[in-house]
């Protein structure tokens, strides 16, 4: 059985961690939490990290807690000059112009974020869809239910036909579990945090061709 469809993250998966797209983020989503919600700097990392690791994303947790319109939020913390960021990426250009798999964006931002940065890099035209929080609510990756919302979606029935791209070791760690062939991008993490490991887009092929479900 050969993969069919490739889970693709989209903040610091599609563009690199260096480009200061994703720090920038966090910035805004704490400018909120202090002019939004009240708290003080000093507060904010420790709610933060709270609100990631009890309900999967900081805005989960803000929710939890808070009466807060979710669309004013991602607007909010989404407000950036992207290009200043981001550009596209012939690499990744010409991997997703070959690669035969179904190609789904799976990311916990919400579509108009996901549009953008897709627009920016030039490469909206290679993804079928954009499955975003939104899409799977009120899950949340890692849950196993959000990645069984995503199959659902995505019309895939078995889980080793399919292939998850992220950056975070969690989330890869859970796409194993629950069947995925996972893919850590990036160089956080450790090997045993997913089935393979990449840092850049020219050796996906490569992993993709070496296992098969």
């Amino acid at each position: 059985m050969n993969f069919t469809t490739i889970f693709f993250d989209l903040d610091d998966t599609l563009y690199p961690h260096e480009s200061g797209l994703w720090q920038a983020i966090k910035g805004r989503i704490n400018l909120f939490m202090h002019e939004q919600l009240g708290m003080t700097w000093d507060k904010i990392p420790a709610y933060r990290e709270k609100y990631f690791l009890d309900h999967g994303t900081t805005l989960r947790g803000i929710q939890a807690n808070f009466d807060v319109d979710e669309e004013a939020y991602h607007a909010y913390v989404h407000q950036l000059p992207l290009a200043e960021y981001i550009a596209p990426d012939p690499d990744l250009l010409a991997l997703l112009d070959h690669l035969p798999q179904r190609k789904i964006i799976f990311t916990s931002a919400d579509e108009k974020h996901a549009e953008r940065v897709l627009a920016q890099l030039q490469i909206r035209d290679h993804f079928e869809k954009i499955l975003d929080v939104h899409a799977i609510a009120p899950y949340i990756k890692p849950q196993p239910e959000a990645f069984q919302y995503a199959l659902d979606l995505a019309g895939e029935s078995d889980p080793h036909s399919c292939v998850m791209i992220d950056d975070l070791p969690r989330t890869t760690r859970a796409a194993k579990d629950f069947g995925l062939f996972s893919i850590l991008k990036g160089n956080k993490g450790n090997p045993g945090d997913a089935d393979a490991m990449l840092s850049n887009w020219k050796d996906l092929p490569g992993l993709l061709n070496g296992r098969t479900p």
